[in-house]
């Protein structure tokens, strides 16, 4: 995974932000803190049951029970509004893109239960579709199934089961609203990463993004209202605009087993995902995150930034810009973690460290800090 070379948007379109496309975290996140409040009093029910919640999890990716011999985590996320551009693209094109949609929806959950040192176990199903008409379309349907059956095979977890709704009157006829939810094992109880290991000194490893991944699609979408093509218009590498919005989103669990197998354990991960980098600062302690390299953005993200008018902050504080995923590791572990990676065939790089001193996030190639006041999830 080759470091890039910084460069600034030209755009002189009126900037379009995450907010006029519909999304305003300023908003979303003040409920999101009000839930976690109200959800931690109800540890009290696990205990009743002989268990103990892993406090240190709540906040985090994924929500982590210890039930004795080891711990089981949990997670449940929405794919958001990518098969709204699936479904654009398949009336411009003919074309059906919900195998990989499929996998979207998969990634949504266990990357984020894998941040928690999982193991993925069992996803199930959420689909609830504007009318039962969707599901009689058999060649979009059956690509559904067989690309949650593919993603599930790549994590090496079971598919439970599911929910078929149609939702006539909630959900827009014709439209889907997609979702997984994820269990997993941690075991041996010493992979548990909840961030009480994170030290001064560790090494941040950067795991590449396929693309867009099924975050910033609001933006995505909105944009299209700006391009006379649209979906359809052209990019360098001769990929329409909505093909490249619709690479599936990574799937990284293969990552973090084959470290575990190397007995290597991260002493902290995120999913980058919302919020873009500013993800880095979820850790709740006070550190400096110094980025000194920074991965290669793919050309959909660069055309997004360009023609939004975003500058390198906002870029990085909404997309992923290449980054999907970040494994903070030992120093001394660092290389092996990007070369591991690699072996998966994920491109990694060694991007920065961990030091002691203010809450931020220094991404040094491209002038930017994000600091504390940035990202306000607990």
């Amino acid at each position: 995974m080759n470091a890039q070379t910084p460069s600034s948007s030209d755009n002189t379109a009126a900037p379009l932000s995450y907010e006029q496309a519909g999304v305003n975290y300023d908003l979303i996140d003040p409920l999101k803190v009000s839930a976690q409040r109200a959800a931690a009093a109800t540890a009290q029910h696990v205990a009743a049951h002989g268990f103990a919640e892993v406090a240190a999890s709540r906040g985090e990716s994924a929500y982590v029970v210890d039930v004795g011999p080891f711990y089981i985590a949990s997670i449940v996320e929405c794919l958001g509004s990518k098969a709204l551009v699936a479904d654009e693209m398949a009336q411009l094109t003919g074309r059906s893109f919900y195998e990989g949609i499929a996998q979207d929806t998969i990634a949504m959950a266990v990357n984020d239960l894998i941040t928690v040192g999982a193991t993925p176990l069992v996803v199930q199903a959420y689909w609830a579709a504007g009318g039962s008409d969707w599901f009689g379309d058999a060649q979009r349907a059956q690509a559904l199934v067989a690309g949650w059956k593919a993603a599930c095979d790549t994590c090496g977890v079971a598919w439970g089961g599911g929910e078929t709704p149609a939702l006539a009157g909630i959900v827009e006829a014709g439209r889907i609203d997609l979702a997984a939810s994820c269990t997993g094992l941690i075991n041996p109880k010493e992979r548990l990463s909840v961030g009480d290991k994170l030290a001064a000194g560790d090494a941040i490893v950067l795991l590449a993004s396929s693309g867009i991944h099924a975050n910033g699609l609001s933006l995505a979408r909105k944009l299209t209202e700006r391009l006379p093509q649209g979906y359809l218009t052209p990019l360098t590498s001769g990929q329409t605009y909505g093909e490249a919005l619709l690479a599936p989103t990574t799937l990284y669990s293969p990552v973090t087993e084959a470290l575990y197998k190397a007995g290597i354990t991260p002493h902290y991960c995120a999913n980058i995902t919302g919020h873009g980098w500013r993800k880095l600062l979820r850790h709740p302690a006070r550190f400096t995150y110094r980025i000194d390299a920074v991965p290669e953005v793919p050309e959909v993200l660069k055309f997004i930034a360009q023609h939004a008018g975003h500058d390198d902050r906002e870029a990085y504080s909404t997309l992923n810009m290449g980054a999907g995923f970040a494994l903070f590791v030992r120093a001394e572990d660092a290389q092996r973690t990007a070369e591991i990676a690699q072996s998966q065939g994920i491109p990694a790089l060694v991007a920065g460290r961990v030091e002691e001193g203010d809450k931020q996030l220094l991404i040094e190639p491209l002038g930017i800090r994000f600091g504390d006041d940035d990202l306000q999830l607990r």
